[in-house]
């Protein structure tokens, strides 16, 4: 995996080939098709490998305190200063998710990991909504509208040489604050 992770941070989606691929692993070509029928095939156990690898850098303990909890999370999706490695992972997802609009494979992979992270954003409100701590609200629409200003930020970051995260994370701070915390 870390070879076809290597060759598509270096040649980008359209000029990765299984050859590119069995260069990066010191491999001929055929010992690629060995384990792997196609490209495709290849890239699918990719994602898989790369969504794991963001599941477990963003996996995080919740406490007794919803809003905390919240906060640690948007912390986690949204981290002021990105180190290399999750960084080269997101850019992977990035490059990757790119494809889903025409492989059912990626779309499924894909949607599968935004509804998990929407339903851990939207358990964690719902948690605060039943302790009294956030106000009596749609948990979906806002948990959704948390999760689609998270996604748009990183996939800015990501794909543009503009960097708003701190700011979105203050934006994201004061809307929680004004639409969930009961005062």
């Amino acid at each position: 995996m870390q070879a076809t992770y290597q060759a598509l941070l270096s040649y980008g989606y359209a000029d990765l080939s299984m050859a590119r691929i069995a260069d990066e692993l010191d491999k001929s070509k055929a010992a690629t098709y060995y384990y792997y029928d196609s490209k495709d095939d290849l890239l699918v156990a990719l994602l898989d490998y790369t969504i794991d690898r963001f599941e477990r850098s963003i996996d995080t303990e919740f406490g007794d305190d919803p809003k905390a909890d919240l906060d640690h999370l948007v912390e986690k999706l949204l981290p002021l200063r990105e180190d290399e490695k999750p960084h080269r992972i997101f850019t992977v997802l990035v490059v990757l998710r790119a494809q889903a609009v025409s492989n059912d494979a990626f779309r499924e992979q894909f949607t599968r990991l935004d509804e998990k992270i929407a339903a851990t954003i939207r358990d964690i409100i719902q948690r605060g909504v039943d302790d009294g701590v956030f106000r009596d609200v749609d948990t979906t629409r806002v948990a959704e509208h948390v999760f689609a200003t998270i996604a748009g930020t990183r996939y800015g970051r990501a794909t543009t040489d503009r960097d708003v995260v701190a700011e979105t994370r203050v934006s994201l701070a004061a809307y929680v604050d004004s639409e969930l915390v009961r005062r």
